[in-house]
């Protein structure tokens, strides 16, 4: 028995969408769903056994992604299974269309989406086969030369792909990927970043703990090491961040990350790039690669917990240190990540919670109680956020951040978090002057109402101040303050949503069992309905205030403002809400007020009728019988009486009450179709009465009428969304309200009320439509055939009504019947479409004749009028609309179901329950999800069988879209669109009917028509554009046709709206191509499993199993079909070269016709000869355009040409005789120095250059395409043109060395050998010799395609080429100038990359000959070097010996005079230097070293170290043979290693921090105090290079030593290094917080320094420690104990030197010498530091501060500076306390407000 029930459950449904049971036809379903399933299966396994991708593959895997939106996952383990096999397989098809592959990506990724479906057990799959496609698609070789075109969204799939399948990665993946791409660390080379990339894509972390030391132990240290010791943030640091933030998520407990705190914690905060100190120097790379805060979040929230509270205690010290940026008064660049760390933090610790105590466990490792988040934890984590959250609710960026946040912290600690959120709100509503304020604390209480209302254990006094809130809220109905309405009214209805507006106060007296809050609730209710009463009158003074005579002229627009739509809607919507939620009682009373409103007064129809008539509406929809007793009898007793009289139907313009009254009953009939059955003579009445009238405003009333009464009767809905089932109707004595405040529904018993159509309503609405409808469709019948005259209004008149009809009955009519169109797409595979059941039974068979009718009526009435009255518009408008309707309507359009879904997601999304998750949201909400399921079913037409009856439509569309009138084409196009994207294949059918307009050969083809089909081709932003399906069945029609059309008569390029046609047609089409497959193999293992999926069982597929036969017929026609797509190809190409070289055919047609053919080159198939002869031709066209074109074209045909290298596989160890290594080990090894540039043994013969291992080639033959390139190149006139051509300048000064051109010539050479070189050689020396900016650029694009194009020639002509370059070399650099410096350095980098430099050792040794001859001037020298660094920059570790070579010739070269040079070799030195990393495994560098050099530097330093004047920089420009004395020497070198130590800042990857310390005491004293540029060049570069250096990050074993030389500096004779000193820290400690913070000598350290500096001679220096001193109090670094305050309360109470007295004329000096002065220096120390305090808390009032601020009260009358330092303070501490003083207020006793007040208020002048 037990195993009959295991099979069963293996059976079971995966997952399955719960609201599909809820629908009143919910019990058909489960039939419904398991025959759709049982077809897709036997489809999509036929159609791939048959290797039909298309159509066949792609429809059944569409519909099988349509059935997982419909009925969820529901299908057997096994199937699930098998779809995500077939899919894979179908992915890695190795030559697959892109956009294929895209949509079989996207239904895996869906597949894949819900991992706990299914374990690693169940599935597994390999991921070698996705890394060959990331690395074909992404790293594609070929794309950047138009060879392939992939859209913009292909990387987030196939990334998207990759992370959906990455659990499912075998056990022993982690080792393989190790093995493959550890080889692409080079830290130096952008390979590293690809690497990193891949790994943090790649790398499987959700592997079980049994399996650890197979996954994430094979690589972690190794990582971290890498991470750890890199300082400079280079690019790949994030994505290495985003790899740990995961694998700290998946195996929280299992990876001890408390050594790594500090260090992560420093970094996170570095990364918020927050600015410190005064002038502060950003690394632009710090901008650029700073973390992501969402995996910054992922990574702390996953650390959190655990036996030591180490993370914890440093989230705090982050956000204490932090705290200060959010205050509402700071505003910068770095808000936004401040703000998305507090919106993330809270919902990610959320979400950890939910996962360790609510989630259902599953296959994924759960979480070991050691490590799991106590309750403990949570409530420190709330404690120590809360803070910055309440600031950063008032922020300039709005209070969206902070509303989500708290909407979290409170689903965690509601009694921490609610309080202070009302503390801040209650006097926002009472504030008149402040609406920002109201408007953001109102949106955070919306973020917390759950929280408050449901009360809970953690907070049970919650609810009591709901109703307080909600009387408060009223005034916010405020017509002249758009967004306070707009939130208040948001506010109202969210807390109506949540509890039932009903009186409880008399359970009081009945029962006595109730707690205390429950009794106060009880009490409190009974304010219910005065508040409802009250809301009401606020709602009609609003509408009173905005009838359209109060708000504007007549002259203006009638209609909605947008502004007055959005209120309309939350006015109606939030009313309807609380009416929804009160009780009997309370009803009456509002409908009572409501009605009489609307009766007394009379109200105009566009805003304010509006806005009464819905708000009439919302109480008719809540209680149907008592509401329509009131309104119908009314409306239509008002109604007859007023239409008595015949003269009425003629009127133009209709009696004002008349109308509202219909208003009125239109909107009221929009209630439950039952309750409407008792009035319908009544309406019938009305509607024979008014739906004739002549006043348009009447009768499209009337129609609305009509139009509401055929939906209510027979579509489906919900009549009822209270927040309990079955209502609160009940006595109190059984049911208890106040039980249900906030309380969620419950999915499995909502007990929803539905209308279904009875069938008394359905004969109801068709005798509606017989009465009403029949007689307009026989008068429309007569017009057409000419038997009855009608005039425009009429006609107008009759379609509105047959219109309202149509779509109120919309869901009753039965689909258009008719024949299918068959031959547009064979296929073997059946393309049925589906039918779903939505609860209606189509009946009587008059429909059918109806929608017949309809479609012959309106089709001839529509030709009718085009051919007599074609300006009537109107009526063309209203037929488009009726025609795209019937196309279309099934009861619901998709773009207002569109909005419901957004619009329900947000609500969710605002009112959910994150923590404990399992749908538990309010009842409103889970009615209002089964509604839209119902919605979705209902719109769910999709694969519709295109028929007879459609293609008539669909042409009677493109008939309107090219009549002549503008705003019909524009509609009838929109139509089109639409209707083009719903049926199946029908877009083949049309193209055709489309060009005929744009035949050159028709002559009856008006301007008109002509764009028409143009704006056809186009489409629309999002649908279907013809021009460019991608298919070529499709393309072979419509690109030529668009390049003919140049000749048609109609077209004509002084229109500029028909050339700005063309020109969006071509961008169009460029813009969205993806090459279109010409391969459409399906490999041998697809089949297998589509064979496997045809078998499964549950539901079996009723298909009987392909026989041998056919499927061998299958793989015949797909052979046939590769054929017919090359041949279409082909075809394509020819016809296109056809249509260029047409004679007379206009220039901009050429040129779009040429960038057709350019579109089709492709990587796996070379062009026709006849194109690759057009494009070499193109080369010397004489516009740019072309030129352009065909450049990048040829390249693109070189690499198509490019013959097979042979590869070689070499082991290292054998070269270079070595063994391998057992550990990893990085940087120069023994294996790897083969590589390296050996100066001793160049290959300089042909002999050693052949040993060297290389790889050889030669050209043998030449095929046909080649010859057609060799023909053209090897002739002198040809080559003469085109480098003319080449050697223009395009864009005068924005030139640069183009890569296109580049390619080009390296493709040539690569292909040709050296055939082309005697044509070229005197091309280039000509143009060598020439100094213009364009000439210089094209030879060097030449030189550099030259020499990357040799890599595979033979010796001899290597020799010969180098001879022919280097000569021209040496004259370019010669030539350089400000303009070509740049391109001769792109054109060298260019050279040397990715090269053997071995090979280039001609070139090495030319550029190193002599960098700085001096000769032609510095700037020569600059450039020089600047080309070397390219060429060495791109070798990186292969060449030390250079390395050396350069340095040793620089280093007696760094005391140059010339500015330009020396920033030059500054960075030159940074490039030599930069190999000397110390990362983690790796051997000691052989390229220079940064140790050495320093000491020799310092060594040449030591005369200005010795100084202890300022130095001045005296050194005059210019290297005369003044005295060069060792001070002046050594200031020049200073200068050098300056611009160097700069340069590094931004590149290096780490800072040599030991030998820059010994350095900085020299910086120190040279660095400027003030803020003024107009210092020199030396002292600026100073300042500039201590800004760099304080910002680096620091290891922690480099404390001490910086430490060491600040306290040292602090002790030197110079103020200026003593007041630098202090700038630096200040910047040093707040980059590195944390580490510093996990040292606590050095804190002590820094403590001490500051102190001491506070009690400095020299006024300056105190100042600033006491700036330095508040900043560190500030950030939390140092606290503010006792022993501080007692020490500087003992400075502040040194005796003051006596005044003497002075006469009044001489101002003497007040500060006395010697001793005394020492005094008083002590007491401005202590004045110094409780000012220091104080300003340290600008936002708040810490216990200890209102002490202090006596204390320094005592000192306003001492001698200057200290009554300086006073005053400042104090106006300082009003400034910053001014926002909030009424709370500061509360920390001060009465007798210290009296005297802080005295002190604030500035002293009368006259006293």
């Amino acid at each position: 028995m037990a195993a009959g029930g295991e099979e069963r459950r293996g059976a079971g449904p995966q997952k399955e969408v719960a609201y599909n049971r809820l629908l009143p036809y919910g019990a058909r379903l489960e039939a419904e769903a398991a025959s759709l399933l049982a077809c897709i299966k036997g489809n999509l396994g036929r159609a791939v056994q048959l290797r039909e991708l298309w159509p066949g593959g792609l429809f059944w895997t569409r519909k099988l992604a349509t059935y997982i939106r419909l009925y969820g996952r529901k299908f057997s383990k096994e199937d699930h299974v098998l779809f995500i096999k077939l899919l894979y397989e179908l992915v890695t098809i190795q030559k697959l269309e892109i956009s294929m592959m895209q949509g079989f990506a996207r239904l895996l990724i869906n597949l894949l989406k819900k991992k706990e479906l299914l374990s690693r057990d169940d599935l597994e799959l390999p991921w070698r086969p996705l890394y060959e496609m990331l690395e074909r698609i992404l790293y594609s070789k070929t794309e950047h030369l138009g060879l392939n075109w992939f859209p913009n969204s292909v990387e987030s799939v196939l990334k998207t792909l990759v992370k959906s399948c990455r659990p499912y990665f075998p056990e022993n993946a982690t080792a393989e990927m190790l093995d493959e791409w550890r080889p692409l660390m080079c830290p130096f080379d952008v390979t590293m970043q690809k690497a990193i990339t891949y790994f943090e894509l790649f790398l499987p972390t959700t592997l079980p703990p049994k399996l650890h030391h197979k996954g994430f132990r094979l690589w972690f240290d190794e990582f971290i090491g890498l991470w750890v010791s890199v300082q400079n943030l280079p690019q790949w640091e994030g994505h290495l961040v985003n790899l740990f933030a995961r694998l700290a998520t998946d195996n929280i407990g299992y990876i001890d990350w408390d050594p790594y705190v500090p260090k992560i914690f420093t970094r996170i905060l570095r990364s918020l790039n927050l600015p410190v100190g005064s002038n502060q120097v950003v690394v632009p790379r710090y901008l650029t690669n700073a973390y992501d805060i969402g995996h910054a979040v992922m990574w702390i929230t996953a650390m959190m917990g655990g036996p030591s509270k180490i993370v914890q205690k440093h989230l705090s010290g982050l956000f204490s240190s932090i705290a200060s940026f959010y205050h509402p008064s700071n505003n910068g660049r770095w808000l936004n990540k401040l703000m998305k760390l507090l919106q993330r933090l809270p919902s990610s610790v959320v979400r950890r919670l939910h996962r360790e105590r609510y989630k259902k466990m599953t296959w994924l490792t759960p979480v070991p109680d050691s490590h799991k988040l106590t309750d403990q934890d949570v409530t420190d984590f709330v404690e120590c956020i809360i803070q910055p959250v309440l600031l950063a609710m008032f922020s300039k960026t709005g209070s969206l951040e902070a509303a989500q946040a708290l909407q979290n912290l409170a689903l965690m600690r509601p009694e921490l978090v609610i309080p202070p959120v009302l503390e801040k709100t209650y006097p926002a509503l009472e504030t008149l002057t402040e609406p920002h304020q109201l408007t953001a604390t109102l949106s955070c209480v919306i973020g917390v109402a759950r929280s408050l209302v449901s009360g809970g254990k953690w907070f049970p006094e919650g609810p009591t101040h709901m109703l307080p809130l909600l009387m408060r809220a009223l005034p916010g109905v405020d017509p002249n303050d758009f967004s306070k309405c707009m939130i208040t009214f948001q506010f109202i209805a969210t807390f109506s949503t949540l509890v039932p507006l009903v009186d409880c106060s008399s359970v009081l007296q009945e029962r006595d069992d109730l707690s205390e809050v429950e009794r106060e609730l009880c009490s409190a209710t009974a304010e219910f309905e005065d508040f409802v009463l009250q809301f009401m009158d606020r709602c009609f003074g609003l509408i009173e205030s905005s009838t359209l005579e109060q708000t504007r002229e007549e002259t203006e627009t009638e209609k909605m403002t947008h502004l007055e739509s959005l209120v309309e809607l939350g006015l109606s919507s939030t009313f309807s809400t609380i009416l929804t939620q009160c009780s009997k009682d309370i009803f009456k009373v509002a409908l009572e007020k409501v009605f009489n409103f609307a009766v007394s007064n009379i109200f105009e129809t566009r805003v304010a009728g509006r806005m009464v008539a819905d708000m009439c509406r919302a109480a008719v929809k809540c209680r149907p019988e008592e509401s329509l007793k009131l309104f119908v009898p009314h409306c239509c007793s008002v109604i007859t009486h007023l239409t008595i009289n015949d003269d009425v139907l003629h009127e133009e313009e209709l009696d004002k009450e008349l109308l509202w009254n219909l208003q009125l009953l239109s909107e009221i009939t929009r209630v439950d179709g039952k309750k409407l059955l008792p009035y319908r003579e009544q309406l019938v009445k009305i509607l024979q009465r008014t739906l004739r009238l002549t006043c348009k405003q009447g009768y499209i009333l009337s129609c609305n009428l009509l139009h509401h009464l055929l939906r209510s009767t027979t579509l489906i809905y919900p009549t009822e969304y209270c927040s309990v089932p079955g209502g609160f109707d009940k006595p109190l004595s059984e049911y208890f309200p106040i039980k249900d405040w906030g309380k969620p529904g419950d999915l499995w018993n909502l007990d929803i009320q539905w209308h279904v159509p009875s069938s008394e309503e359905i004969n109801f609405a068709f005798y509606l439509l017989d009465t009403f409808l029949q007689p307009e469709l026989t008068k429309l019948e007569h017009h057409a055939e000419g038997k009855l005259e009608m005039s425009r209004d009429d006609v107008q008149q009759c379609l509105s009504i047959v219109h309202n009809c149509l779509i109120g009955s919309g869901n009753i009519l039965p689909p258009l019947k008719g024949e299918r169109i068959a031959h547009l797409v064979p296929s073997l595979v059946s393309l049925e479409e589906t039918k779903l059941y939505t609860g209606v039974d189509y009946g009587r068979s008059i429909l059918f004749l109806l929608n017949w009718v309809m479609r012959e009526l309106i089709s001839s009435s529509y030709y009718y009028i085009l051919d007599n009255s074609e300006d009537d518009t109107k009526s063309l408008f209203l037929i488009i609309k009726i025609i795209s309707d019937v196309l279309q309507f099934q009861g619901s359009h998709k773009h207002e179901f569109d909005s419901r879904w957004k619009s329900f997601n947000l609500v969710k999304k605002s009112m959910e329950n994150r923590l404990q998750g399992k749908k538990q949201h309010i009842r409103a909400l889970l009615i209002d999800r089964v509604m839209l399921q119902h919605e979705l079913r209902t719109l769910t037409v999709e694969g519709c069988e295109y028929k007879n009856i459609h293609q008539g439509m669909i042409r009677d569309l493109l008939c309107l879209s090219t009549s002549s009138y503008g705003q019909v084409r524009n509609k009838a196009q929109q139509a089109f669109f639409t209707a083009l994207g719903t049926y199946n294949f029908c877009c083949r059918d049309i193209i055709p009917l489309v060009l005929e307009f744009l035949r050159p050969d028709r002559q009856d083809v008006t301007q008109q028509q002509f764009k028409g089909a143009l704006y056809c081709l186009l489409g629309n932003h999002s649908g279907v554009c013809l021009a460019n399906l991608h298919d070529w069945d499709c393309i072979v029609q419509t690109w030529p046709a668009i390049v003919s059309s140049g000749l048609s008569k109609a077209m004509s390029l002084e229109k500029p709206s028909i050339v700005r046609l063309f020109d969006d047609l071509a961008e169009k089409i460029h813009r969205q191509y993806e090459t279109i497959g010409l391969d459409f193999t399906v490999p041998k293992k697809c089949a297998e499993i589509a064979v496997l999926l045809q078998r499964s069982e549950h539901p079996s597929t009723n298909l009987t199993m392909l026989t041998s036969e056919e499927i061998q017929l299958g793989i015949q026609r797909q052979k046939e079909k590769n054929a017919e797509a090359l041949q279409n190809y082909e075809n394509l190409v020819n016809m296109l070269l056809d249509c260029v070289e047409q004679r007379n055919l206009p220039w901009k047609f050429e040129h779009i016709g040429i960038g057709f053919l350019s579109l089709l080159l492709r990587d796996d198939r070379v062009l026709p000869v006849r194109a690759i002869r057009f494009f070499v031709q193109c080369l010397t066209h004489d516009a740019i355009v072309v030129r352009k074109m065909a450049i990048s074209a040829v390249a693109g045909i070189l690499k198509q040409l490019k013959r097979v290298h042979k590869t070689v596989p070499i082991c290292p160890y054998e070269v270079s005789g070595n063994l391998k290594p057992s550990s990893i080990q990085a940087g120069d090894r023994l294996d790897n120095q083969w590589l390296h540039y050996d100066g001793q043994n160049l290959p300089k013969t042909k002999q050693a250059w052949e040993s060297c291992c290389f790889t050889k080639l030669s050209l043998v033959f030449l095929l046909q395409a080649e010859q057609a390139i060799y023909d053209h190149f090897s002739d002198p006139k040809f080559v003469e043109q085109l480098i003319k051509f080449l050697s223009l300048e395009d864009r005068k000064g924005k030139d640069k060395f183009n890569p296109r051109r580049f390619c080009l010539f390296k493709g040539l050479f690569r292909n040709f050998d050296d055939a082309f070189l005697p044509v070229l050689k005197p091309h280039l020396e000509r143009l060598v010799a020439d100094c213009h900016e364009s000439t210089q650029r094209c030879v060097a694009e030449i030189i550099a395609g030259l020499i990357r194009g040799s890599k595979h020639w033979t010796f001899e002509k290597v020799e010969k080429l180098w001879m022919l370059l280097c000569p021209l070399l040496r004259t370019a650099l010669s030539n350089i100038t400000v303009e070509t410096y740049n391109d001769w350095g792109t054109c060298i980098a260019t050279s040397c990359e990715s090269r053997d430099p071995r090979k280039l050792h001609f070139l090495f040794e030319l550029l190193l000959e002599s960098p700085l001859s001096g000769e032609g001037g510095s700037f020569v020298d600059a450039c020089r070097l600047y080309v070397l660094q390219g060429g060495l920059a791109q070798q990186e570790w292969r060449v030390p010996e250079l390395l050396h070579r350069l340095l040793k010739y620089l280093e007696p070269k760094l005391t140059q005079v010339y500015k330009n040079v020396r920033e030059r070799i500054g960075s030159v030195l940074t490039y030599i230097f930069m190999i000397d990393v110390s990362l983690p495994n790796t051997a000691p560098t052989k390229s220079p070293r940064i140790h050495e050099f320093t000491t020799r530097i310092l060594e040449k330093l030591k005369p200005l170290m010795e100084v202890d004047e300022e130095i001045q920089n005296h050194v005059m420009e210019e290297n005369g043979v003044g005295e060069q004395d060792e001070r002046t020497q050594g200031i020049k070198l200073l200068k050098t290693i300056l611009k160097w130590l700069m340069a590094s800042a931004g590149r290096s990857f780490s800072t040599a921090v030991t030998e820059q310390l010994q350095l900085l005491p020299l910086f120190f004293k040279i660095a400027p105090v003030e803020n003024d540029n107009s210092y020199d060049e030396l002292k600026r570069d100073a300042k500039m290079c201590l800004s760099l250096m304080s910002q680096g990050l620091l290891y922690p074993q480099q404390v001490p030593l910086v430490l060491q030389v600040l306290k040292q500096t602090a002790k030197s004779n110079s103020w200026h290094a003593r007041y630098t000193v202090l700038t630096y820290l200040q910047t040093m400690v707040f980059y590195n917080l944390f580490i510093f913070l996990n040292n606590e000598e050095a804190v002590s350290d820094i403590r001490w320094l500051v102190i001491k500096l506070l009690e400095d001679e020299q006024l300056e220096v105190r100042e600033m420690a006491a700036t330095t001193l508040s900043g560190l109090l500030q950030c939390s670094f140092l606290t503010m104990d006792g022993p501080m305050q007692t020490h500087f309360e003992q400075l502040c109470k040194m005796r003051l030197p006596k005044k003497r007295k002075r006469d009044p004329g001489t101002v003497a000096d007040t500060i006395p010498s010697g001793g005394k002065r020492a005094d008083l220096v002590k007491r401005h120390a202590g004045v110094l530091g409780l000012s220091a305090c104080i300003l340290s808390s600008p936002y708040d009032v810490p216990t200890w501060m209102p002490q202090l601020l006596m204390d320094l009260s005592a000192h306003l009358n001492d001698p200057q500076p200290i009554e300086m330092t006073v005053k400042k303070t104090l106006s300082n501490f009003r400034r910053t306390h001014h926002d909030n003083w009424q709370e500061h207020k509360q920390q001060f006793t009465d007798d210290q407000l009296l005297v802080l007040t005295d002190l604030l208020v500035s002293p009368c002048y006259y006293a």
